[in-house]
């Protein structure tokens, strides 16, 4: 069932009214491309029908390795960086409660290797000195900087608290089926294993192992996320006008009229980390070629006391994409004061999901009247089977995105020149010429 609508009647006005159609061969190209593998980054296209094609044997196998790491542990990490982290943490964070840090009895996925804060790891490492914890780490090299400090800390620190065969049993890697240090360690010390296809790159890789081991140990329903997402696969890959192609084609037909950044608008604050997953997956996979709509986020009505004055009075080189939520799990009213000194009275018996949804709608038609196109992407509600929808039409339309704008949307060269950079000036072997290089240019 479908569970996401898009509307884009208030992005596509005036002058670029007919742009959907003037563009669909475009967009139709582009979605040819990903399914028959004839554009630019086909060797990446594996999350293209992966949702289809994952089989219940794997979901029941993933579920029992989370089930297992539960039992044992109180705390899981998950290391990984970029793609190999954002999409679980998104959701993990919109599926729990607020509070969930206060639940003891629930078994807590927290995230290392995203990050190089020595305080971070330090407070982690603090944190875990008392608690029964695992790991999942996830890399397909085992050599990646974020992941393997994070990794060689905490795997110390689990030996030591458990011995080094209890350590094994408490430790998952998702890595390469065959080669890599990782995988070379997995091997010797008997690590449960799961395998990163070569085909599927990091930030489409929420639907595999990488992301849902850790949602499974947080105790999500992958089946129904990974339902939701083949769901969105059938009606992506089958028309001719889906809300994946028609979201790509707007995107390019505002770029194309001089609007170079989408900011992402959620007013659900569960949908933070899919903002941050989403900046990973179109900036990563459009910025190149000095080509590429810039993508950033905000948290509504939070941020209108700050970025809102910006987008509502700023230089008009901006779209919005709203995330709307239709129905939230629970129900809460404002109640009515007699002093009514916060002059609340007049939503007094309202529930806190009208007024937000009020504040939402007069946000939309301020901005769209400032100039400001929106496109509204409307869910149902945040459930798994929503979010897998939800992940794999940002996905599709990625793809198909790209395309239209002219770049692979599969390689990051970008991120590879600041690795090579980072090697150099630590003095990695086998970075001596880069390294006296970038000292040169330093004096």
């Amino acid at each position: 069932m479908k569970k996401i609508q898009v509307d884009i009647k208030d992005a596509l006005t005036g002058s670029l009214a007919g742009s959907l159609e003037t563009l669909r061969p475009e967009g139709l190209s582009g979605l040819a491309k990903l399914t028959d593998g004839s554009g630019e980054g086909a060797d990446f296209l594996g999350w293209v029908k992966l949702p289809s094609e994952t089989s219940a044997d794997l979901l029941d196998d993933i579920n029992a390795t989370a089930a297992a790491l539960r039992e044992k542990c109180d705390v899981v990490v998950a290391i990984g960086i970029g793609g190999s982290y954002l999409g679980a943490k998104a959701v993990i964070e919109a599926l729990s409660n607020s509070f969930a840090a206060y639940e003891p009895a629930k078994t807590r996925v927290l995230f290392a290797g995203q990050n190089i804060g020595e305080d971070y790891l330090a407070e982690l490492k603090d944190y875990l000195a008392d608690k029964q914890f695992g790991i999942i780490v996830i890399s397909k090299s085992g050599t990646t900087t974020e992941p393997a400090i994070a990794f060689r800390v905490l795997r110390e620190q689990l030996e030591q608290q458990v011995g080094r065969k209890e350590a094994a049993a408490r430790i998952v890697a998702v890595t390469d089926a065959k080669r890599g240090a990782l995988r070379t360690l997995a091997d010797t010390e008997g690590y449960k294993t799961y395998v990163i296809a070569d085909n599927v790159g990091g930030r489409f890789s929420v639907l595999t192992p990488v992301g849902l081991l850790p949602i499974a140990v947080a105790g999500f329903d992958i089946k129904a996320l990974v339902a939701g997402a083949a769901e969105m696969e059938a009606a992506t890959l089958t028309g001719a006008d889906s809300d994946a192609l028609n979201y790509a084609i707007t995107r390019n037909a505002l770029y194309r009229d001089g609007k170079k950044i989408e900011i992402l608008v959620n007013f659900n604050p569960k949908l933070h980390f899919v903002g941050e997953w989403w900046k990973q997956l179109y900036g990563e996979s459009e910025g190149k070629d000095h080509k590429g709509i810039f993508p950033a986020a905000v948290d509504d009505t939070t941020d209108l006391h700050s970025m809102g004055q910006w987008i509502q009075d700023g230089e008009r080189s901006i779209f919005e994409t709203v995330l709307s939520v239709k129905t939230t799990d629970r129900e809460l009213r404002i109640p009515r004061d007699e002093s009514d000194l916060d002059g609340l009275n007049y939503i007094a018996g309202k529930r806190v999901d009208e007024v937000n949804k009020m504040a939402e709608l007069r946000t939309r038609i301020a901005h769209v009247d400032g100039g400001v196109p929106n496109i509204l992407v409307t869910l149902d509600d945040v459930k798994e089977d929503t979010l897998g929808q939800l992940i794999y039409f940002f996905e599709a339309a990625c793809g198909i995105s790209g395309y239209m704008l002219g770049v692979n949307p599969f390689n990051q060269p970008g991120v590879e020149a600041y690795k090579k950079n980072m090697f150099a000036l630590l003095e990695k072997p086998g970075y001596e010429e880069a390294t006296a290089a970038i000292r040169a240019k330093l004096k």
